[in-house]
């Protein structure tokens, strides 16, 4: 059964054959109710803190390892910039919103419905991450961060995957939002690049649409990370495949995952 389990292989040009990625999606699970996939089916929430029932996402995620070299290093995610050691945490489930790793067979991941999951691994494939970055984290620098940490273990070139996340036309946010990504730039050109992720919109004073791929984008770019793919998933207009939470606000939680294999 799992090794026929839904998910998402990224189309990653440049990503080295020794490298495993993957995200998840609502599909191919045990989940029921605002938890299930949507087509009268089990779903496949992957997150303990949702309401869900515990040993339905024990099931879950016993079908997700199943894919993979070993348990993922599951995170307490708090939309902050902290990055873990994914070998490390034996078990143990840290306060962070990244990991990254450089050991064989440890494996990275985030979960996310509606924030940006941002795959990350280096050139040779000998150090991988990845990064939960909602606006917050976005904002206060979570990517740099984990690129930060990365380059501490030897990357040198890095390239990054943008995972399933709110599209461009429907992640409504207010001026503070827009203000806080003006406020950490770094001049006025890039000051300029970040607003322009920004869409007024008509008949809404003080309201935006935000692209966060776009913000993604612009981010990773000031830190030297220029190979940057994905970015074309909406998880609120794409119900069949995604749990989103400005959607359906009870729901559950899919899953980005990377690994040296």
């Amino acid at each position: 059964m799992a090794a026929a389990l839904p998910c998402i292989v990224p189309h990653w040009p440049g990503l080295p054959a020794n490298v495993g990625a993957l995200a998840s999606v609502r599909t191919g699970g045990v989940s029921l109710g605002p938890y299930a996939d949507g087509q009268g089916g089990g779903g496949l929430n992957l997150g303990v803190h949702v309401g869900d029932e515990p040993a339905h996402v024990a099931a879950n995620r016993a079908r997700l390892t199943a894919l993979l070299p070993v348990e993922p290093a599951w995170l307490s995610q708090v939309h902050g910039v902290a990055v873990a050691d994914a070998a490390s945490l034996d078990g143990c489930v840290p306060d962070a919103d990244a990991s990254i790793a450089t050991q064989a067979g440890a494996v990275c991941v985030v979960m996310t419905a509606d924030c940006l999951p941002v795959l990350f691994c280096s050139h040779d494939g000998l150090v991988v991450g990845a990064a939960h970055a909602g606006w917050r984290g976005l904002a206060n620098g979570v990517l740099q961060r984990t690129v930060e940490a990365m380059r501490a273990q030897g990357a040198t070139q890095i390239l990054a995957w943008l995972g399933p996340a709110i599209g461009p036309q429907q992640f409504e946010v207010g001026q503070d939002v827009l203000q806080a990504f003006r406020d950490g730039a770094r001049d006025d050109t890039e000051r300029q690049v970040l607003s322009a992720a920004f869409a007024a919109i008509d008949g809404k004073p003080g309201k935006y649409l935000a692209d966060i791929y776009a913000l993604a984008r612009t981010m990773l770019l000031r830190d030297g990370v220029a190979q940057v793919a994905g970015g074309q998933y909406c998880t609120v207009s794409d119900a069949a495949q995604f749990y989103s939470y400005r959607r359906d606000g009870i729901t559950g939680r899919q899953a980005s995952l990377i690994w040296r294999k």
